[in-house]
């Protein structure tokens, strides 16, 4: 069966966004990854097998990474994407010029279970806040990797803001990126 893995980065005070600008949009000031950390994603994008996106990041992300070159890019524009919106939100999703890209708009947890159970590669969720809060709340998650950032931003978009209920998790392992991000590697308990 694969795995859901959800891999955000975090504030130490567990905000992935701001939103203090004038005109509301979030800002990522905060963020001080460098090589090691995009070496840790690019790797990850390499053992999976789709990138599952909330509406809302993908909104950002299609801004953005289509346009790029260069390897980062290259793999993040190369994986294959799902999106997850709830229905009417949104028509159609593409990706510039890949053709590798999908729409889930209804029956999210059916579908999201069937796509657990078919063979291949673990997924892996970027970013997307509300779409790890939905996942975990329907136990769909099966690891968490939380890069967190050394800033206390005070205010903002919380990672688990709005879970239902008590998660037991396991700790795989702790390590340091760009000598300054602590990535920690926890796991569900299935109980």
């Amino acid at each position: 069966m694969r795995k859901i893995i959800a891999l955000v980065q975090t504030s130490f005070d567990g905000l992935i966004s701001t939103d203090t600008t004038k005109d509301n949009a979030d800002t990522f000031d905060w963020y001080v990854g460098g090589e090691e950390t995009n070496m840790y994603v690019q790797n990850m994008l390499d053992e999976t097998s789709a990138i599952l996106l909330g509406r809302v990041t993908y909104e950002g992300f299609i801004q953005f990474w289509p346009k790029e070159t260069g390897e980062f890019a290259d793999r993040m524009n190369k994986t294959p994407k799902i999106v997850f919106a709830h229905p009417g939100k949104i028509k159609e999703v593409t990706w510039g010029k890949w053709d590798n890209i999908s729409l889930i708009d209804q029956n999210v947890e059916e579908e999201v279970r069937k796509l657990k159970q078919q063979p291949g590669k673990d997924m892996v969720i970027l970013a997307s806040a509300r779409l790890v809060q939905s996942f975990a709340n329907a136990d769909l998650i099966d690891e968490y990797r939380i890069p967190v950032h050394p800033s206390i931003l005070g205010k903002g978009k919380r990672l688990f803001e709005d879970i239902g209920k008590r998660h037991k998790l396991k700790l795989v392992d702790v390590r340091t990126l760009d000598e300054q991000i602590v990535l920690l590697h926890y796991e569900l308990v299935k109980e």
